[in-house]
């Protein structure tokens, strides 16, 4: 084979990994998207502790009970469990536990625009921890992501409203705690585990200080009273948002650098508000389309390279 078919071939397979990579940035989306209504309609019958015990519970036995399934080793070595979980501490149990009780303090929008700050906050603290360089070409996506997401939750998501600061220092908690997460996973570097394995381990680990606040703190949950539409947005968030899309963005973390994997995520909130127009019958309004085609762009921006010469040394 000639050096010219080598240099084709490596490039076909370069081509195919970033096609999966985007896959993998556009299914979260829809998947964490398509949770923050799901997530409204639940807390209206389950409060949070309740609700995050549930799900971490059901993601743990899933996940598990999968990887048995398909005869992926369950053990973890010694020197990964740490990671395991200190990482799930802020990426599941923070993030998660945070924008539940945010919810209940503020307006869904507003919630959402401040957790997902979280790109600002991981880009920082990837180049403090991790060294990595941020560019000017992340900076441009970065700030066209935010603009798209000033677009479409307009000024309004920027006040405090009638709950004050209590839900805005929530979700900021939430963004910081999710944002180091992300970076602690991308410093542990590879992972000897299977990602399935490793999230299942950290929904059971999160689960139990979720289970000992239930019990203490909230009432017996009482399923017969619970409104269809409860049943529906719990369904889809325990399959899509807590089991699949969990696992997809660890494993997305681990494949593209901490601009590319956190700045994807501005993708979710669009999301979140087109769904919520079909679910909740929100108004359909021009900003929802422009902000849309920003947030598309600040992912195609980090996520697409600019190409090179096909000869030289790259």
């Amino acid at each position: 084979m000639n050096f010219s078919g080598v240099q084709r071939q490596f490039a076909q397979r370069r081509d195919s990994g970033q096609l999966s990579a985007i896959a993998l940035v556009m299914t979260i989306g829809l998947f964490w998207g398509g949770n923050w209504p799901a997530v409204r309609f639940i807390l209206a019958d389950i409060p949070p502790f309740t609700l995050r015990s549930i799900g971490f519970t059901t993601g743990a036995v899933l996940l598990l009970s999968w990887a048995y399934w398909r005869r992926i080793p369950l053990r973890v070595s010694s020197k990964e469990w740490p990671w395991l979980a200190v990482t799930g501490l802020f990426t599941i149990l923070g993030f998660n536990l945070a924008t539940a009780f945010g919810q209940l303090h503020m307006p869904t929008s507003q919630a959402a625009i401040i957790a997902f700050s979280m790109p600002c906050w991981a880009l920082l603290l990837g180049w403090w921890l991790l060294g990595q360089r941020i560019t000017r070409r992340q900076w441009l996506g970065l700030a066209c992501g935010q603009t798209g997401l000033l677009v479409l939750l307009g000024p309004s998501a920027l006040q405090g409203g009638s709950q004050g600061l209590v839900g805005p220092l929530i979700m900021l908690g939430a963004a910081l705690s999710w944002a180091l997460g992300t970076v602690l996973i991308k410093r542990r570097g590879v992972w000897k585990s299977h990602a399935v394995v490793i999230t299942g381990w950290q929904f059971l680990l999160c689960a139990i200080p979720m289970i000992i606040m239930m019990v203490a703190l909230e009432p017996m949950p009482k399923p017969a009273t619970w409104q269809t539409s409860t049943w529906l947005a719990l369904g889809y968030h325990l399959l899509f948002s807590i089991t699949l899309a969990q696992m997809l963005w660890f494993m997305n973390v681990n494949r593209l650098t901490i601009a590319q994997a956190t700045i994807s995520t501005l993708i979710i909130p669009t999301v979140g508000v087109s769904s919520a127009i079909v679910l909740l019958g929100e108004p359909l309004s021009p900003k929802v389309f422009i902000a849309l085609l920003l947030t598309l762009a600040a992912v195609a921006i980090v996520m697409f390279k600019r190409a090179g010469p096909t000869t030289g040394t790259p």
